[in-house]
């Protein structure tokens, strides 16, 4: 493992629901999970149904000890909890952060909740992992390993969702999924998280002619990405959040729009891998 690189890798980039078919073969079908590695250590992002390939990934590289960040708790960003390996294993360490539900529910609460009759046929107790689970509310800034700084932020999503701006390294990412802007403005909040931001991960469901039906969904548009990005002075934007319906060719046409007017702009696909070297940028 390069320890002066930063890696971003995407283990799940579909929303709502996990599709398969051949019409989905090159950009992927499984929910949301991003992997990223800050030299020695690992952060996970969300345990959609890509966490289960993350997993195997994991074990295969022999990592034992990383931290595992909840954006919200809907089926698509949880779904790939009981199926994630590593924690069936005694020799991994886990760490569960949530601030989503702050004052609601805690965060060693709501994975209980989920697993369990008769939702899942057996208890959390099953994890034979070191599960360590933290709260916290949105607006704190975690500490999650050394020379890690990781900025949380409210989303507007149903149910409550949060977005995180990852610095190590001189280098920053932001991952804001599940977010609807409204016509006109720019989310202040958003754009303290992405300022001057290597990587965008943005929630693109929809287009900005779809979201007439869609309002109240909690969800964003490629369109309001680019904005984002260019006011904030962000350098890179991935597509992310895919509607399950949009096959690899209409992702491609989005791909191109985008891109046209952002050169930063890209469609992410399941297994696709960003390194971003270290770099000596303070930060701004």
């Amino acid at each position: 493992m390069d320890d002066d690189v930063f890696l971003v890798r995407f283990w799940g980039v579909r929303g709502s629901i996990a599709v398969s078919g051949p019409e989905f073969s090159r950009y992927g079908g499984n929910t949301i999970c991003v992997e990223m590695r800050c030299g020695g250590h690992t952060l996970l992002f969300d345990a959609g149904s890509g966490l289960r390939p993350a997993g195997e990934a994991l074990r295969a590289a022999g990592v034992t000890d990383f931290d595992l960040l909840f954006t919200h708790c809907h089926y698509d960003h949880i779904i790939g909890l009981p199926f994630f390996s590593p924690v069936y294993d005694r020799s991994v360490k886990v760490t569960l952060w949530s601030g989503h539900l702050a004052g609601r529910m805690t965060t060693r609460q709501m994975v209980d909740e989920f697993m369990q009759p008769p939702w899942f046929p057996a208890k959390l107790d099953i994890c034979k992992a070191s599960l360590d689970c933290r709260d916290f509310v949105s607006g704190d800034v975690l500490r999650p390993r050394e020379g890690i700084v990781v900025t949380t932020g409210s989303l507007n999503h149903p149910g409550g969702c949060i977005g995180y701006r990852i610095e190590w390294g001189g280098r920053i990412v932001a991952v804001i999924t599940d977010t609807e802007h409204e016509p006109g403005k720019l989310d202040q909040s958003i754009l303290g998280l992405i300022r001057d931001a290597d990587l965008v991960i943005y929630d693109c469901t929809y287009t900005e002619d779809e979201m007439e039906r869609r309002r109240g969904y909690g969800h964003s548009t490629w369109q309001q990405g680019v904005k984002l990005c260019e006011a904030a002075g962000a350098r890179g934007l991935a597509l992310f959040h895919h509607d399950p319906t949009r096959t690899d060719e209409e992702l491609d046409a989005i791909e191109k729009q985008a891109n046209d007017r952002f050169s930063g702009a890209f469609a992410a696909r399941d297994g696709q891998t960003l390194e971003l070297p270290a770099s000596k940028r303070g930060r701004k």
